[in-house]
């Protein structure tokens, strides 16, 4: 079920402008350039209410304040003309122009100032609530959806926003019944004034805590500016993502803030949880306030939840991890390495939440993963019957480090006598330098390769595949299909019983992205098509 964001009361341009100067002060450095006469009275700032805020001409309602932002494909200002004729009553630029009918807010950084407005338009709801952020490169999503179970189970209503998108958790009598409200949103962290509309409508519907993913364009484009963040968590980091930030340190820096940020959030009490096993956790250390709550997590004894104990198979892991108020024991459904991270992560964050360990690893006990995440796509009853199918795992790995980690993972479920096959890509109009590495991480722990596409989007398909195989040594056990569909089928056709089949990059996505088109695309669906062909095959012989 999905459901649609509430709308706040509109605000008097004047107080508007006023809470502005007076929380963001020289950052944004608000000037009025008041209307023309030829539209409302230079005296409009006092006399014009704002209703809600937009960044896109085309979807101005009246009253909305309208913000030119200067895009990398396309400049705001261009715009201003069509956002007044749709009835915008104020414009934000970092640019003086005009004359307008409306006054114009010359500001120093748009992208702070629609994230400061949208928060005071709606009523600043981060701070009526307790924002749980996690950044990183992986993990984010697993690990937003166990603290989003872990709450819910435990009576604390708690929403989710994220790569799957967002939802809202339904209650009754204090009870969580299992369902959710879904919202539309367009990114893993959505645009400044729709993430403010998103958390005024989850304050307004009872939500309490949100989980929820801050990616590192969030925190370089100012997405997040203004939230008042109650806990912030590091998975890890590692290469992704450089199309954009240009290098490493531009990157994890990006994500930083998010700790920086949790220092002059205005909620208490705030929580600090940090991977460390990264080795930049030390940065992240130092970018955390010394009256914040700080909890680390990892292999390392040094770390305040660490692993004693851990035993991996097909069906989960049994795990024994030491933590700030003694050792713990328990099961779980999710396994590989990078889960048991995953869990430490959200243990650590529901501690700080001022959850006990055993109620913790009670609600941890009964989670079945996340779509598209070490995925396992069952095959049909009438072949699984007969033993004659490969373990066929779907996942969303699309880095380096999420390449190796899921195929590290799947080894361990593959028998002596077995093989590992990968079937991957990489994504285009995307960082180039990670595919070579992806071909050599694909090499290295799968017995064979099939090369395919991604999202190839306006490159050709031909060139990516190129780009990873400049990263293969030998090309023994490696096979190259550019098409998508046919590489899974090829995959499990020729697989036996006792192999372990990883489809990794697209996860969850039900589409893929072709040059002219988007087309509807499920590797789960294949999968599950290619096994169903397999067991024809087998039963014609």
């Amino acid at each position: 079920m999905s459901t649609q964001f509430d709308t706040p009361a509109p605000k008097a341009l004047n107080q508007l402008l006023s809470e502005l100067r007076r929380d963001s002060g020289a950052a944004l450095a608000a000037r009025e350039v008041p209307a023309t006469s030829t539209g409302a009275s230079a005296e409009s700032s006092e006399e014009s209410t704002v209703t809600g805020v937009a960044y896109d001409s085309r979807h101005v309602e009246p009253g909305n304040a309208f913000f030119s932002i200067e895009g990398y494909t396309v400049d705001g200002n261009k715009f201003i003309n069509q956002a007044i004729e749709k009835g915008a009553s104020v414009i934000f630029s970092e640019k003086e122009s005009g004359p307008y009918s409306v006054p114009l807010i010359v500001v120093k950084d748009v992208r702070a100032a629609i994230a400061a407005v949208s928060s005071d338009i709606f009523e600043a709801p981060s701070k009526k609530l307790r924002l749980l952020g996690v950044t990183g490169t992986n993990g984010k999503t697993t690990t937003t959806h166990l603290i989003e179970q872990i709450l819910n189970a435990n009576g604390q209503p708690t929403g989710l926003i994220g790569t799957l998108g967002a939802r809202i958790p339904s209650f009754k009598d204090g009870k969580y019944l299992g369902e959710s409200e879904y919202l539309d949103v367009k990114h893993t962290t959505p645009q400044a004034s729709d993430l403010q509309a998103l958390l005024y409508t989850m304050a307004n519907r009872g939500v309490k805590q949100i989980a929820m993913e801050v990616s590192s364009h969030a925190l370089a484009l100012k997405r997040v500016y203004g939230c008042h963040f109650a806990a912030a968590c590091l998975s890890n980091v590692t290469q992704d993502h450089l199309d954009f930030h240009k290098t490493m340190e531009h990157y994890w820096q990006s994500k930083r803030q998010l700790f920086e940020m949790l220092g002059k959030s205005a909620v208490n009490p705030r929580t600090a949880v940090i991977n460390l096993d990264d080795e930049l956790a030390p940065e992240f250390i130092k970018a955390t306030a010394k009256d914040i709550n700080l909890i680390t997590y990892g292999y390392s004894e040094k770390a305040s939840i660490h692993v004693k104990k851990g035993n991996f198979d097909f069906s989960g892991m049994k795990l024994t991890l030491a933590t700030p108020s003694g050792v713990i024991s328990f099961s779980t459904k999710l396994t590989g390495r990078f889960n048991l991270y995953n869990i430490m992560a959200a243990m650590a964050v529901c501690m700080g939440e001022g959850l006990e360990k055993e109620a913790i690893a009670e609600a941890l006990t009964d989670f079945s993963g996340v779509s598209g995440r070490f995925e396992v796509v069952p095959p049909p009853p009438h072949l699984a019957a007969q033993d004659r199918s490969p373990l066929c795992i779907v996942d969303y790995a699309h880095t380096p480090d999420g390449l190796e980690n899921v195929l590290k993972a799947a080894r361990a479920l593959v028998p002596e006598d077995g093989k590992l096959i990968a079937v991957f890509g990489c994504g285009g109009d995307r960082d180039s330098s990670k595919r070579p590495q992806m071909g050599e991480i694909a090499e290295n722990l799968a017995d064979e390769v099939v090369v395919t596409s991604d999202n190839p989007r306006s490159e050709d398909p031909q060139q990516i595949i190129a780009d990873i195989l400049t990263g293969i040594k030998r090309l023994k056990g490696v096979t190259v299909e550019a098409d998508r569909a046919r590489a899974i089928e090829a995959a499990v056709l020729a697989a036996s019983p006792k192999d372990v089949i990883v489809v990794a990059g697209k996860g969850h996505e039900t589409y893929q992205i072709l040059k002219d088109s988007t087309i509807d695309f499920d590797d789960r669906k294949e999968v599950a098509k290619a096994l169903e062909q397999r067991f024809e095959t087998l039963k014609s012989k």
